[in-house]
């Protein structure tokens, strides 16, 4: 455990590109453990599990996976996702289309009960027309996450590492966003 420690930092992992002729569950694996620093510690990571790309028909399927992080109270927001792209870019990750193919993603879903920047900016990314989604990105971090309740390939596997944690907007726990999901999208996400 680290001392002055924040409380749990979610995050998700998703790639379907190979990187320098690896499979992305290898890559996923190799960023996992890229994470572990003297002021990250890594608490749970899901198993991988195998997922229809997002959007559909936009390239090869998936491998996602979650985790659950402890960092130092040095450890803010922007920092972290500061890593997390570096961690990125060390696997090849290049930003060149939204909701492109990759060879790595990760993303920061939640930084314990934080809401970035502010309650009303979440809200409205949060409930943003699915058309408007493709083609507008924010410019600041939002936290948490504000497509979390609605991706099956986030939700499954973060209910193996977190099934408890609540949303701090909605009042729902991970096992419940997941509950209210169509059945067919949380069975076309398949351990592997």
């Amino acid at each position: 455990m680290l001392q002055g420690k924040t409380s749990p930092v979610l995050i998700a992992f998703g790639a379907n590109l190979p990187f320098e002729g690896q499979p992305p569950a290898e890559t996923l694996g190799l960023a996992v453990k890229a994470l572990s620093e003297e002021d990250v510690s890594l608490l749970a990571v899901s198993r991988f599990f195998a997922t229809p790309c997002f959007p559909a028909g936009a390239g090869a399927d998936y491998v996602n996976a979650a985790a659950v992080l402890e960092c130092c109270q040095s450890v803010d927001p922007a920092s972290l996702l500061t890593r997390l792209h570096a961690i990125e870019a060390r696997f090849g990750r290049e930003r060149l289309q939204r909701w492109g193919m990759r060879t790595l993603d990760i993303d920061l879903l939640a930084f314990g009960d934080s809401v970035l920047p502010d309650r009303e900016t979440h809200d409205h990314w949060r409930n943003l027309p699915s058309d408007a989604q493709a083609g507008q990105a924010p410019d600041q971090l939002i936290l948490p996450h504000p497509r979390l309740q609605d991706r099956a390939f986030v939700l499954v596997p973060l209910a193996d590492v977190a099934p408890d944690w609540v949303h701090p907007t909605s009042g729902l726990t991970v096992r419940q966003m997941l509950d209210a999901l169509p059945q067919a999208d949380r069975d076309a996400v398949k351990p592997l």
